[in-house]
């Protein structure tokens, strides 16, 4: 699956994942390789981005995540 972690000013992160878990207004929820597709508002917190060699979180301010045919993309109102 792809990444993109996008804010105002910049491109936070872009790259192949294996997961990534979300703060989702309604409780954090992750996403799997194969997800049905999804909009979704996200709260303060933290992305929990897993790779094959690696685990990275970004902290974000709010923001919509949309998954579609495998590519995620979280436009962040800004991160921590």
């Amino acid at each position: 699956m792809t990444l993109e972690i996008l804010t105002p000013d910049k491109k936070v992160f872009e790259g192949e994942v294996t997961s990534v878990t979300v703060p989702g207004t309604m409780g954090s929820f992750q996403i799997l390789r194969d997800h049905a597709p999804i909009i979704s508002t996200l709260e303060d917190g933290p992305v929990i981005i897993k790779t094959k060699e690696s685990e990275e979180t970004f902290v974000i301010k709010g923001g919509v995540v949309e998954v579609l045919k495998n590519k995620i993309i979280v436009l962040a109102e800004g991160i921590v």
